[in-house]
């Protein structure tokens, strides 16, 4: 048996276009040479001609979000109770047994950005790839947002998942879902313009308040699920140990046994 692991996280990375500017990443990345003095204050009387090559260590300095990057959403982020009513869990409190699945893809490339996936078209989604859901499987969904990570146009990409589809899935045992755009939800352009339009607040956020009534976590910024089959592969999702946290960075792989 062999097998294949394919990375279906980003590169936290700075520059580019993968959040709202408010959000985005800072990155200082220090050479080796910038450390020189730093390694030397550690052990006095130590002179750059000591150390190999003149050199210290390289090290980044970072400003984040926690929701930068692919990172797994707590049901905290979402609202501050689930399941109707109980305390929402913090991403430390995720079980890391939700994190560790099989995994099943589902294509919605055809659908146009901002369009909200409903039920009946999830549920289509399951039969076209001859598909029974199972507790705890973890379903990943292919946008077009994933060819455009890092495009000036990323943030308006893709469709968003609305709170049927959510609850459809989640009332069969699904703990945890991803994504591949910036958000679970539609791009919040689409929602700002339907807002505007309807007044109605049910629509924002809708996809994630699912979560009030059963807690579950969601991906989001996945990469490479193009690559995928449609099922027939695990998904390894650990969350970075934030305490109290909503989320936490993952290095999300999928891993094929042939």
């Amino acid at each position: 048996m062999t097998r294949t692991i394919i990375d279906i996280s980003v590169p936290l990375e700075a520059g580019i276009v993968s959040d709202p500017d408010a959000m985005l990443p800072q990155i200082e990345y220090l050479s080796h040479q910038d450390t020189v003095d730093q390694m030397a204050s550690f052990f006095p009387g130590l002179t750059k001609e000591d150390l190999p090559g003149g050199e210290g260590w390289a090290v980044e300095k970072l400003v984040l979000s926690s929701h930068n990057g692919t990172h797994l959403d707590a049901p905290y982020h979402h609202h501050s109770t689930m399941d109707g009513g109980k305390r929402a869990i913090t991403i430390d409190e995720v079980p890391l047994d939700w994190c560790f699945r099989p995994g099943v893809k589902l294509d919605f490339t055809h659908f146009p950005d901002g369009h909200v996936v409903t039920e009946a078209e999830m549920a289509t989604a399951f039969e076209m790839i001859e598909y029974e859901l199972s507790p705890f499987d973890i379903v990943l969904i292919n946008t077009t947002a994933g060819r455009y990570y890092g495009d000036p146009s990323y943030l308006k990409r893709g469709c968003g998942i609305g709170r049927d589809a959510t609850l459809w899935m989640l009332n069969q045992g699904v703990k945890i879902g991803g994504t591949d755009a910036w958000s679970w939800d539609a791009p919040f352009v689409s929602t700002a313009a339907e807002w505007a339009e309807t007044q109605d607040p049910s629509i924002i956020w809708e996809g994630h308040r699912a979560s009030i009534d059963i807690g579950y976590c969601h991906m989001e910024k996945l990469t490479n699920l193009e690559c995928l089959p449609n099922h027939g592969f695990q998904v390894c999702c650990f969350p970075m140990k934030l305490k109290a946290g909503s989320a936490g960075f993952t290095r999300a792989v999928a891993i094929l046994d042939e």
